[in-house]
């Protein structure tokens, strides 16, 4: 039950992204800290939605102390399972502190095969020891019985394209494996017969579950997927990590346009506000610390650098709660126009707010 302390109120959207997922774990640690603050509800995605259920077990085992402990929990078990991974970080990439592992073996090799075999004719026995890891830090009944807190998981029907939003009562292994399935690495997950991939692909991460089912109506993205990438990709990586960023935001940005049109229809009178939602948008990101990292680090789980993230997670948190603390439930703290036309801008003073 919530208690008096807590003052405000959000909703968490959580993108997907790997390892690079300990930077949205470093962001709820220091969320779950504030004890001015609740969280109604969390949409995830992949490593978002791995995200969610740990927190949300913790939640239910000990409510804000408990989340920040499973988190951490899970996410050194994430690290201490990756040793065991040929899929390491060179000793040149060492040598130079480069996060990447754009000159490891084993990755170079995984890469060029994935491209060539899929994981039907590589891993026919579909074994995957990340979810073996979820099943042994996870108990989804505790998951689904987090009764103070909503949780949405995303996953893409892989016959039709589409995207599923799994609620609470709904979530198991399957579901989180499901929107965790990267196509050219695992093979597609069954969930009543129907097959499923990363929830990326058409919500990244959701925000449409909170408009009728929170009573909040603050969503704060957990941004780690950049929007902007300066230069033109010259290598055949470079091309298909950018190609990747670029599906990964495209839903998430058609969602913004949506709340942007129907607020700014709600404002000139268009619409009814008793009929229509007003929803206020915040973001919390460090582009300038992730945008350096390429799409390889997404693989690295040292934990070094899972620390790494973390602290930047939590800063980048700290820096959201003082500048923004007081508009939650007022306001939006990013011009939605000017983030779709500009994503890289840092966020502003909505317009809609004046």
């Amino acid at each position: 039950m919530r208690k008096p302390r807590h003052v405000k109120s959000v909703n968490l959207a959580l993108q997907g992204g790997g390892s690079h997922g300990a930077f949205t774990w470093g962001v709820l640690d220091r969320l779950f800290e504030d004890d001015r603050l609740w969280i109604e509800a969390i949409s995830g995605t992949s490593a978002g939605a791995m995200n969610a259920v740990v927190a949300a077990q913790g939640m239910y085992e000990g409510q804000a102390e408990g989340a920040r402990a499973a988190l951490e929990k899970f996410w050194r078990a994430v690290s201490a399972a990756a040793m065991a991974s040929p899929i390491r970080r060179s000793p040149f990439d060492a040598l130079v502190g480069t996060w990447n592992l754009d000159m490891s073996p084993a990755y170079l090799f995984f890469d060029i095969v994935s491209r060539i075999a899929s994981p039907y004719e590589l891993n026919p026995l579909d074994v995957n020891p990340l979810r073996d890891l979820v099943a042994e830090m996870v108990d989804f009944e505790k998951v689904r019985a987090c009764s103070d807190m909503g949780i949405f998981l995303a996953a893409t029907r892989v016959r039709t394209g589409r995207v599923r939003i799994f609620a609470r009562n709904e979530i198991n292994l399957d579901v989180v494996m499901a929107s965790a399935c990267l196509p050219l690495i695992y093979q597609a997950v069954e969930i009543d017969g129907e097959p499923y991939w990363d929830g990326g692909y058409m919500g990244n991460p959701p925000l449409f579950p909170f408009f009728r089912t929170s009573p909040s109506p603050d969503i704060l993205i957990v941004q780690i997927n950049p929007m902007v990438r300066e230069g033109t990709p010259a290598t055949a990586r470079e091309i298909l990590n950018r190609m990747n960023e670029i599906t990964f935001n495209s839903a998430l940005q058609h969602e913004l346009r949506a709340i942007e049109f129907v607020t700014r229809l709600i404002e000139q009178g268009d619409l009814s506000d008793e009929r229509y939602r007003r929803m206020f948008i915040h973001v919390v990101h460090a582009r300038k610390k992730l945008r350096p990292l390429g799409a390889s680090s997404k693989l690295n789980a040292e934990w070094p650098f899972l620390r790494h993230l973390f602290e930047i997670g939590r800063e980048a948190a700290e820096r959201w709660l003082e500048a923004h603390f007081e508009d939650i439930g007022q306001r939006s703290t990013i011009d939605i126009g000017s983030m779709i036309a500009d994503p890289d801008s840092e966020p502003v003073e909505s317009k809609m707010a004046r």
